[in-house]
């Protein structure tokens, strides 16, 4: 382990649940560069996690304030500008998925590395979907671009430590044909 804590960066706890998992292939939205993404839905009794990514984004804050000031004469005040770290009942009402919970999107122009929980590499992509519960290894920055000021977060790495129920409308193939029963597969006697 390094010797080196780095203020920024947060590896969240094991009940974090992935959505809106792009982490095989980058993605471009509205045009932009192509980046590999994720949405974190962090439980708010997560208090361990919750409280390392509040403290996470005021070392950024703290880190680019020069950034963040840009031409103006002041640093905007934390609570002013945008963060990372959002609400999902306020902002996802009626989404179960993200009920007393808190979430942040991450991305990455570079691929993650995806580990299964004994820290072995995933290589087949229908392990990691939308709706696996992991852990995130993230990472906290302040950015100044073109009036917009804040925090954003960046994706590094991401752990599978257990299956969940999908999120989103795709199903998975082995959940489709689960419940087959053998003796209808004989169709051509």
């Amino acid at each position: 382990m390094s010797k080196f804590m780095n203020p920024t960066k947060v590896v969240t706890g094991p009940r974090t649940r992935f959505s809106y998992a792009n982490v095989w292939e980058p993605k471009s939205i509205n045009g932009g560069t192509p980046k590999y993404s994720v949405s974190l839905i962090i439980p708010k009794d997560d208090t361990a996690t919750v409280n390392k990514v509040k403290a996470a984004i005021k070392a950024a804050y703290e880190e680019g304030e020069s950034k963040l000031k840009g031409n103006s004469k002041f640093v905007p005040a934390l609570d002013a500008i945008k963060t990372p770290l959002r609400d999902g009942d306020k902002e996802r009402p009626g989404d179960d998925a993200y009920a007393n919970s808190y979430f942040i999107n991450a991305n990455s122009s570079t691929a993650p590395g995806i580990v299964d929980a004994d820290r072995n590499p995933i290589m087949e992509r229908s392990e990691v979907y939308s709706g696996v519960y992991g852990r995130a290894s993230i990472n906290f920055y302040a950015f100044n671009t073109n009036g917009n000021k804040g925090i954003a977060c960046g994706l590094n790495h991401l752990m599978k430590c257990r299956d969940g129920e999908p999120l989103g409308s795709k199903s998975r193939a082995e959940d489709d044909f689960a419940d087959l029963d053998d003796d209808d597969d004989d169709f051509l006697s």
